[in-house]
């Protein structure tokens, strides 16, 4: 056998053997699935949650498979927000869903200009410094504006309707809340035009609402506004409970209030705007840039009446009233 033809066996022998020893590649490994910081200024109790990830898994994000949620929970302490947002940054999140109102939005601004941030707000996020403009956000920010301080002036308006005897109406205020002085305004502005006397009370905590309703007796006040706030959304039941027991006709601005024994409340259907939030998150995980997407607003507001509540207090509900309401539960 020629040399050649030995040489060329031994090489292929070799190179045989070498590639039975190379290693088997290594299985493909997945990529690291997204967290989102989740940040809110109220509890876990929170009713939107479902809202919020319903809007994720239209998108195609379902938290546990392919996105993971760090939550957050202020328990309406707001001086604790920026510390829990800067914690989410500590987590390295994808994105911070800013929740339960304007303070969470605040505060994840404080701590990033970077990560992108969808939020939820009261009132209008160009005053509040969190966008450039609606339709064009510009920055890491967008999201959803509640409108809810807004529409205090309705609430007013709805309530001297139901109580037009009324000589004062008083209006509870959480001076603690960034769009408190805005509430303020606009409740005044709105009983100025229906010739009502307004008194404004304030209440930050447990033992203020119960002050607060106390006073109330006190400048004899025939009917109540609690003004549009996160505070006093975790503090429903002790609302609803002083009110019946005080018999002081009281408007809310959520239906959860109304549905839980409250009388009626005018404002957004927060589950839909939720939602919309949820969709914007996973929107932005898949590329989406914050500053493209214009803050959504609701086009849609329900007025709703708790007709047993209305009996409890011995009071008629106007024809005229009822013919508004978008929802009547007896």
């Amino acid at each position: 056998m020629a040399n050649g033809q030995i040489q060329r066996r031994h090489f292929i022998a070799v190179l045989g053997s070498a590639v039975a020893t190379w290693p088997s590649a290594a299985p493909a490994q997945r990529p690291p699935i997204p967290v989102i910081g989740f940040l809110n200024s109220l509890s876990s109790d929170w009713p939107y949650l479902a809202a919020f990830r319903e809007g994720l898994k239209e998108i195609g994000y379902v938290e546990g498979q392919n996105v993971s949620i760090e939550y957050r929970w202020a328990e309406g302490h707001y001086d604790r927000l920026p510390e829990l947002a800067a914690d989410l940054l500590h987590r390295q999140v994808a994105l911070i869903a800013a929740t339960g109102g304007d303070p969470s939005a605040l505060a994840a601004k404080s701590v990033t200009t970077t990560i992108p941030i969808v939020f939820n707000v009261a009132e209008d996020p160009v005053k509040a410094g969190l966008v450039t403009s609606l339709n064009r956000p510009g920055g890491n920010m967008t999201g959803v504006s509640m409108l809810t301080a807004e529409m205090e002036g309705k609430r007013v308006q709805l309530l001297h309707e139901l109580v037009p005897n009324a000589a004062v109406i008083v209006v509870l205020l959480n001076p603690n809340f960034s769009e408190a002085g805005t509430e303020s305004r606009i409740v005044d502005a709105a009983a100025r035009a229906l010739n009502r006397k307004i008194q404004i009370l304030n209440a930050s905590n447990d033992h203020d609402i119960d002050v607060a309703f106390a006073a109330l007796l006190q400048q004899r006040a025939g009917a109540l506004l609690v003004a549009s706030d996160p505070f006093f959304f975790i503090r429903r039941e002790q609302l609803i409970a002083l009110a019946a027991r005080h018999a002081v006709p009281t408007m809310y601005f959520l239906r959860e209030f109304v549905a839980a024994g409250g009388l009626m409340s005018y404002g957004a259907n927060f589950a839909d705007l939720y939602r919309q939030l949820g969709v914007y998150a996973g929107r932005v995980l898949k590329g989406e840039k914050p500053a493209d997407l214009p803050v959504v607003q609701p086009t849609k507001f329900e007025f709703v009446i708790n007709l047993k509540t209305a009996r409890s207090l011995g009071l008629a509900i106007p024809p005229s009233l009822l013919a508004l309401t978008d929802e009547v539960i007896e």
